[in-house]
């Protein structure tokens, strides 16, 4: 093992730690239950654009993204950049609107803000058994992530690395709840930001510049260096379905839209979306150009996941690459924080609530059994990171797909058209999900597009045709919004 790595990764969990221990403390003087799920609304511009982008930037951007990119050469660099307006598209989109139906209908979950237009169950339970099981997918993914970082860098055998990984990332997501999560996402994207920049300028002054490792790229193999990639792969339909499926249908991600719920005020969603899509724009292009260059350096990597925490090893001394590898770290423990409290508000908030509404005036009780199951949850994705794939971005790019051809119709036409029902709703979200399902299984692509434009197209069709069969189920004051309000 690589002591002088392992010790300022140390150090970095400590940090965490200790800011989830103050926001543990800062919640037992307000109130628990709105605190531990979405902070009591209170982020500023700062935190909600380093919140969104440490959220959404995760294993896949750190990982499994420079890993596609030192498999499919500079193409894949170049598909990375389509998720550049991912903040500017959820906080427009979403942003205003969502907020101050939220504050009106003191909603803290995805599900209570689909009941205040729908007022249909149904529509809520088939919600939450959508986020949990996509989420399930979605973070074993990270807890990969996580614990390939630590074998390709420190030396830890993979299975070791994963309940370090898995345990401390648990514990710091059960007691800290949201406001750790976005206090953490502030440090952790200063962390990536930096990074990501540092590793990539190591990268260049290792390898002899770039013009000599793109000579080298070139010997390798031609095709690393054109836009399709090797034997075509990036062709047009695969672009168009990576764009819907990573930067457009990102809107209906759920842990997405509830940042979209917890912000200050009008200023704080301007300064976001600025803020915001610049980080993303920085650590999306240097970390894809880091894999696709790492090609240079390592070109023998068997498992290209391992790209980054074998180049952070080789280029960096070890003191330095302990430090910097706090950065995938970062990305990988801020999208599970965010996706484990979603579940978590699923389970209490949405379903347990919903048979016993009684529950609701025990407030500690809740909170405490909501870091319960943040503790079973975490265990159950230990076990199902125990055997992983060779690439982990197709397992994320698939639980993705699964939430968005359930949630992006009935959010966004839910919030702009006033004649969205539930029976609109709920065809949608079945259909979409049996499609997407259906499609992916049998491995079956129309016109080569991936199964998500398929699944969105179908979706919106019968959203619209089931919609004329139903009935306005929400009061005509929903939409009665004061624009002048923030």
């Amino acid at each position: 093992m690589h002591t002088d790595i392992i010790i300022p990764l140390v150090l970095y969990l400590v940090f965490v730690f200790a800011i989830s221990g103050y926001a543990y403390l800062k919640r037992k003087q307000s109130d628990q239950f709105t605190d531990y799920f979405i902070g009591n609304r209170t982020m500023g511009g700062f935190l909600l654009a380093m919140t969104l982008a440490a959220t959404y930037i995760s294993a896949s951007s750190f990982i499994g993204g420079p890993g596609a990119a030192y498999k499919f050469g500079l193409g894949w660099v170049l598909l990375s950049m389509i998720q550049v307006p991912t903040v500017l598209l959820s906080l427009g989109i979403l942003g205003k609107k969502f907020a101050i139906l939220a504050r009106k209908y003191n909603a803290i979950t995805l599900s209570d803000m689909l009941y205040a237009h729908y007022k249909n169950r149904l529509i809520i339970w088939l919600a939450s058994i959508a986020i949990v099981v996509a989420f399930i997918g979605a973070m074993t993914v990270q807890f990969i992530g996580g614990a390939r970082l630590l074998e390709s860098s420190v030396g830890i055998p993979y299975n070791y690395g994963l309940l370090i990984f898995g345990i401390g990332t648990v514990v710091y997501t059960a007691f800290g709840g949201f406001r750790a999560g976005i206090l953490n996402d502030a440090f952790q994207g200063m962390v990536m930001l930096i990074g990501a920049i540092l590793l990539l300028a190591a990268i260049i002054y290792a390898g002899g510049g770039v013009n000599h490792m793109m000579e080298t790229i070139r010997q390798i193999d031609p095709a690393l260096m054109t836009p399709q990639g090797p034997d075509n792969f990036m062709d047009f339909p695969f672009m168009a379905s990576f764009w819907i499926l990573v930067c457009f249908g990102v809107v209906g991600l759920p842990h997405t839209a509830v940042r979209c719920m917890a912000y200050k005020d009008s200023q704080a969603v301007h300064r976001g979306i600025i803020l915001g899509t610049i980080i993303v724009t920085v650590i999306m292009f240097t970390m894809h150009l880091s894999g696709a260059l790492g090609r240079a350096i390592l070109p023998d990597l068997s498992i290209p996941d391992q790209v980054v925490p074998n180049l952070i090893v080789t280029v960096l001394p070890p003191v330095m690459a302990g430090i910097f590898l706090a950065a995938p770290l970062a990305a990988i423990m801020s999208t599970i924080n965010a996706q484990l409290l979603q579940v978590s508000s699923v389970l209490i908030k949405d379903l347990f609530l919903s048979i016993k509404p009684e529950a609701k005036k025990n407030d500690k009780a809740l909170t405490r059994a909501s870091v319960l199951i943040t503790f079973i949850f975490g265990a159950l994705l230990i076990i199902a990171a125990w055997n992983p794939p060779d690439m982990v971005i197709w397992l994320n790019l698939l639980a993705f797909g699964g939430l968005e051809a359930v949630f992006l119709w009935p959010l966004v036409l839910g919030l702009y058209w006033k004649k969205a029902n539930a029976c609109g709703a709920l065809s949608s979200m079945i259909i979409g999900a049996a499609t997407y399902i259906f499609l992916i299984s049998y491995n079956i692509k129309i016109f080569d597009f991936q199964p998500i434009v398929p699944t969105l197209l179908l979706g919106l069709i019968v959203f619209i045709i089931a919609n004329k069969f139903g009935n306005t189920l929400h009061n005509k004051d929903y939409y009665a919004l004061d624009s002048n309000k923030n």
